[in-house]
């Protein structure tokens, strides 16, 4: 990076020294400038990337490394990972604050052999020119959200058993705060937990298919892997239980009007015994 004396002369000199040093009039506390001017290999960055208010502390320094590099370099992800000591996730998220502002950007072009390859293109000075306002340009505004996959839906949805998987969906977050769902993905998920609970799967199993296992990254999308582990998942129906045959019907005791015994009958009168039959029987 250049220095901020923009009046100083073009030929190199070893340091700025005597009654022209810049410090020589801050005589209390704070930052003091022990400045050599650059005479080679150096790049000139603006302070409105080097002091921008908006962007992280990682996509600044990003920003002026990818400046300071030749045309042709690569600025993938992966090759920004396997020089900074940060993971691929905030390597990422810089780049992607970056290009909100207008320091990057991507462009798709077709090469000769008919591929289609992206560039990605570093902007010094978004916006134009020398006369330009150094304020940083407004944020882009965020894509529409893609949709959620599809989950299960039960059979025999009952407002107690939507109720039910709402509850489970809710209690997520205590278990891992990265799982705290809004009403719509909640709402969206709730089916497809119906379906578990009437698969007989109890809640503490439908806990632990949902919380087990997860990456250890910020989850960019909580309620997309949870609709994934519910649809790939999902136990299979409970096997076919024949319903239960009806108890056997037992009549009260009656006394017989003719020998007096007791036997069972939904009436008084006679019993087998007692009781007159057809006349082969006789």
């Amino acid at each position: 990076m250049d220095t901020q004396n923009g009046s100083a002369p073009v030929r190199a000199q070893s340091r700025v020294v005597a009654k022209n040093h810049p410090n020589r009039r801050s005589a209390a506390g704070g930052l003091i400038h022990d400045n050599t001017r650059h005479s080679a290999r150096f790049t000139v960055v603006g302070n409105h990337l080097a002091q921008h208010p908006e962007l992280s502390g990682l996509a600044i320094g990003l920003g002026v490394h990818i400046q300071s590099l030749p045309a042709g370099s690569r600025v993938d992800i992966r090759t920004l990972t396997a020089r900074f000591p940060e993971g691929a996730v905030r390597i990422a998220a810089a780049l992607r604050e970056l290009e909100a502002h207008g320091y990057l950007r991507r462009e798709r072009k077709r090469g000769s052999d008919g591929r289609i390859v992206t560039r990605t293109v570093s902007c010094n000075q978004p916006g134009g020119g020398e006369d330009a306002p150094s304020a940083p340009p407004p944020r882009k505004k965020k894509a529409a959200s893609r949709a959620l996959p599809p989950v299960p839906r039960p059979a025999q949805p009952s407002p107690a058993l939507v109720q039910r998987a709402t509850d489970l969906l809710a209690d997520l977050r205590r278990h891992d705060s990265r799982l705290l769902l809004s009403a719509q993905d909640t709402a969206h998920l709730a089916p497809g937990v119906a379906a578990w609970l009437e698969r007989d799967a109890t809640p503490a199993a439908v806990r632990h298919a949902l919380t087990t296992g997860l990456p250890n990254e910020p989850l960019c999308r909580p309620a997309a892997l949870l609709a994934h582990r519910l649809a790939a998942q999902l136990p299979p129906p409970p096997p076919f239980r024949a319903p239960a045959p009806p108890p056997a019907v037992r009549h009260p005791l009656q006394n017989c009007e003719g020998c007096d015994r007791a036997y069972r009958s939904p009436t008084p009168g006679l019993c087998s015994t007692c009781r007159p039959g057809p006349p082969e029987a006789a």
